[in-house]
């Protein structure tokens, strides 16, 4: 008997599904990806579309169609299906009635399976839904993880880094909260080389050029809608972001990403999945980093949790 092969499975297979699996591809993450879709035929055509591009990566991994019952050995199950969203929305908590079936169906036949893995979850809105995955699916609350903010905060600094003509990656700072209009940002923490954020605007007035944090903030919220009302979707961000969710989990790099997890105590919240940072590695959801937020922060993000566990009721 051989040893496992490690595997992710992806549930839905519209764009967010298939860029999520062609950029694990392109990193070389795991050894099988099993695409699995209500229409089957799609899923094939991806698996097969996929398997070719394979001949001219860095490592052969194989992709293919399947069933849940393929999440029986599944390391992660990533769920990207959601109900659709008429292009005229701006509020993703529209797809919360349509979407719960969807999760429902899925998380349940996930688990008949006899999974044991990780969920990672995309589908919108992704902290509600995440916090429903939990509930149906009876895993500790470290193995079920939502993208939240993830991509919101690479949007906020790659913004910044446009003003000061800097990397990205060199501009730490984070969004979080609700992935949605309640976001917030940690500005109290957010710095570029160790230089607290607000100093550097004021110090670099003529770069900064009036741009406020209310305005960078608005720009961040509102970058997703810019990119759907275009192009009816948003896939290579969120693809990307939730490829390097799944690349910590795998090889246990520890790494530090504002995903939505079940917060148990940190900013005097409990029993909502909220972004908050958190040290992701092979355990899942290892560790929520508690950083300093102001007076005023702290408040809005203590009312984007209220928002969020409102809606709880809704899913019995």
């Amino acid at each position: 008997m051989g040893e496992r092969k490690s595997r992710v499975v992806i549930a839905g297979v519209g764009n967010v599904g298939a860029t999520t699996a062609y950029s694990i591809i392109n990193q070389g993450l795991c050894e099988e990806i099993v695409l699995i879709d209500v229409n089957r035929e799609k899923a094939l055509a991806e698996a097969m579309d996929m398997e070719h591009s394979t001949y001219f990566m860095n490592r052969n991994i194989k992709v293919r169609e399947g069933g849940y019952e393929d999440c029986r050995e599944a390391d992660i199950v990533v769920i990207t299906a959601s109900a659709p969203m008429p292009k005229s929305s701006n509020n993703r908590l529209e797809m919360l009635a349509p979407s719960m079936g969807i999760i429902r169906s899925i998380v349940t036949e996930v688990m008949k399976s006899g999974f044991s893995g990780i969920f990672v979850v995309v589908s919108n809105p992704v902290d509600i839904m995440t916090y429903y995955c939990w509930k149906i699916s009876g895993l500790p609350k470290e193995r079920v993880i939502g993208s939240g903010t993830t991509l919101d905060t690479a949007r906020l600094c790659i913004s910044l880094s446009k003003l000061y003509e800097l990397d990205a990656k060199s501009v730490q700072a984070y969004v979080i909260g609700e992935h949605g209009d309640s976001e917030l940002v940690s500005w109290d923490s957010a710095n570029i080389g160790g230089k607290n954020i607000s100093d550097v605007m004021r110090d670099n007035a003529e770069r900064t050029a009036g741009k406020t944090k209310e305005e960078l903030l608005r720009e961040t919220v509102q970058a997703g809608w810019d990119i759907f009302q275009r192009k009816g979707n948003t896939c290579y961000g969120i693809a990307a972001s939730t490829t390097a969710i799944i690349k910590s989990i795998l090889f246990d790099e520890n790494r530090i990403y504002p995903v939505s997890v079940m917060l148990d105590g940190a900013y005097g919240l409990k029993n909502v999945f909220l972004s908050a940072p958190t040290i992701l590695n092979r355990q899942g959801a290892k560790e929520v980093v508690e950083i300093h937020l102001n007076p005023e922060e702290l408040a809005a993000y203590r009312r984007s949790a209220k928002l969020l566990s409102d809606f709880y009721e809704e899913l019995c």
